[in-house]
């Protein structure tokens, strides 16, 4: 059995440690701390561990932004990833939510793609030779 839920400070700890699994170093643990404590960072809990999470923002161009997804390295191809998006677009706040992923990012475009996200631009310059491909979907807001 699995599910999602909002991240706590009691996961950090683990959160992090997948997040350093997947990239190499710490570099984000701040970024994924200050999520937890203002509740923007769900986690996907499969039976034993914590698989995957993501964090989102809502201060894009005043829309809804999944800044990052990451799942465990032994926990992918899954479903898990698209569990965590899916999940998120049923709470979006705003009409549209937009994500993006480096051009380099195969797998990622394609859940994008699976998921009915659609290109909505490009911005160059951020990661040197790899831009930046910006997505949007439609979201069905809540409030």
């Amino acid at each position: 059995m699995s599910h999602i839920k909002e991240a706590r400070m009691e996961h950090l700890q683990a959160l992090c440690t997948i997040d350093q699994e997947v990239i190499g170093d710490a570099s984000r643990t701040e970024e994924i701390q200050q999520a937890i404590e203002e509740k923007r960072c769900l986690l996907y809990q499969s039976t034993d561990n914590i698989a995957g999470f993501l964090l989102f923002t809502n201060d894009f161009f005043d829309y809804s932004f999944i800044s990052l997804v990451i799942v465990k390295p032994s926990e992918r191809r899954k479903g898990v990833a698209s569990a965590l998006m899916k999940a998120y677009m049923q709470m979006a706040k705003t009409s549209k939510v937009f994500s993006s992923t480096n051009q380099s990012n195969k797998r990622m475009q394609q859940l994008f793609h699976h998921l009915g996200f659609v290109k909505s631009g490009v911005i160059d310059n951020l990661d040197e030779g790899d831009p930046e491909i910006i997505y949007m979907k439609q979201a069905s807001p809540q409030a």
